[in-house]
């Protein structure tokens, strides 16, 4: 089918955004906090030693602070072009829900729901419009899920029962990315934990998309359809890039990776497989729906 003008111009002009929101925008947010911190460590270090010369010597012009500071601020508005809506039909209607199978097996619960509100996770970024976090309801003999509280301020992702739990394909499918090297950290649930966390998240956003969903897959449904399944455990991936996999497939294992404070499966379908330019899809599960947040299902 040939390409309309129209539609050229648009993956264009989609192409150009991405690629100054995606490349240029942390080398921006990088040069303007090297900038502040070389204007101010040294005033510190002077200060404390008694040594007037030493901020003097690597001032940096106020101007220039400015400057870099509204450019990388800048690169805002083309991540915010990309990011502005859920995907559309080609006349603009509502998007219909595409039914698959659940990625999970057993009981789990239901967190970050698009039952109960659109964008379910606060954003349309990284194609989460309609995408959903599980946990794992533990069994008789497992161990307990451990409560939000003030201590201790971090447990190891092995106290919690998703740590190592199958994910499935939820559809016949073919793998088209396989990312499972970054580290499955610590928890960051607690009190003192949560200050650390939200920072963290924010220096997460601006270095890319690897480091908010961290170790994850990406499968083509077919149709123009993607599943996404993020903050995956390290190494765990049995699959490859290119594989044909069937339903209900071992794909990779549940971890703690990426902007995650415990370990859980996020799981979302996107119209493209790049989750940095993708819209959201919304899903529904085969015999289970869309759960509500805090509702346990069963797959």
């Amino acid at each position: 089918m040939p390409v309309s003008p129209a539609s050229a111009d648009g993956t264009a002009r989609t192409a150009v955004l991405a690629a100054v929101s995606r490349w240029l925008r942390p080398w921006l947010y990088g040069l303007t906090v090297a900038l502040v911190l070389v204007d101010a460590v040294p005033d510190a270090l002077g200060t404390v030693l008694g040594v007037d010369a030493l901020g003097t010597a690597l001032d940096v012009p106020g101007p220039l602070l400015l400057a870099a500071a509204v450019t990388a601020l800048s690169t805002e508005g083309p991540r915010w072009l990309l990011t502005r809506g859920a995907h559309r039909g080609g006349d603009g209607s509502a998007p219909v829900p595409v039914a698959v199978a659940p990625p999970v097996a057993g009981r789990w619960s239901a967190l970050n729901s698009p039952a109960d509100k659109v964008p379910s996770h606060g954003v349309h970024a990284y194609g989460q419009t309609y995408a959903i976090d599980v946990l794992r309801v533990p069994g008789e003999g497992e161990r307990p899920r451990p409560a939000f509280g003030w201590w201790p301020p971090v447990r190891r992702n092995t106290a919690f029962p998703a740590f190592g739990q199958p994910v499935l394909a939820v559809a016949d499918a073919t793998v088209v990315r396989v990312r499972d090297g970054r580290r499955d950290h610590l928890s960051r649930t607690s009190f003192p934990a949560l200050p650390f966390f939200f920072l963290e998240a924010s220096l997460r956003d601006v270095t890319g998309v690897g480091s908010i969903v961290g170790n994850h897959l990406v499968l083509d449904l077919g149709d123009g359809t993607y599943a996404l399944y993020a903050h995956l455990r390290r190494g765990s991936a049995a699959v490859r890039e290119g594989e044909r996999v069937r339903t209900g497939q071992v794909v990779a294992r549940v971890g703690n990776s990426g902007n995650s404070t415990e370990p859980h499966l996020h799981f979302q379908l996107m119209d493209s497989a790049d989750p940095y330019t993708a819209r959201g899809v919304p899903f529904t599960w085969h015999g289970v729906g869309v759960p509500a947040n805090g509702a346990e299902f069963t797959a």
